[in-house]
């Protein structure tokens, strides 16, 4: 096979299999619970933030900002609880419009950042919204 074959393939593949895996994660979802407040001193005690990009913001498309991305379908008019360590976000949840919570899913990159790995926890997440469904 010839070499622009080959990683015409491979690309083929890679976006069959990143189009597998969203679409296994989408479907309705049940609301789940906001994260709890420990009953023990903690570094990640949840708090509300809508400290994110959405796409309505430009900088959200720009390749270069290293900040925590949010796509949802809410953007950030309901309500968004995070949980943190050292100023990196490692879990949130949003509202849906009954006030129903439901966990954000974290992407493996912040896309489209191509900076933010480097940084200290890797970086800047991208969230999304896990139930596209907004009916509720």
């Amino acid at each position: 096979m010839r070499t622009s074959a080959r990683r015409t393939a491979q690309l083929a593949a890679t976006t069959t299999l990143a189009a597998a895996a969203i679409l296994a994660g989408s479907g309705i979802a049940s609301a789940d619970e906001w994260p709890p407040i420990p009953d023990y001193p903690s570094p990640s005690v949840p708090f509300d933030n809508t400290n994110f990009l959405t796409p309505d913001n430009p900088e959200y498309w720009n390749p270069f900002v290293a900040k925590d991305r949010l796509t949802s379908p809410y953007g950030t008019s309901t309500r968004i609880v995070c949980t943190s360590f050292h100023g990196v976000l490692t879990g949130c949840w949003q509202a849906d419009r009954a006030g129903n919570p439901h966990q954000l899913v974290r992407l493996p990159a912040d896309f489209p950042n191509v900076s933010g790995s480097s940084m200290p926890g890797g970086g800047p997440g991208h969230y999304v919204y896990p139930v596209w469904n907004t009916g509720s």
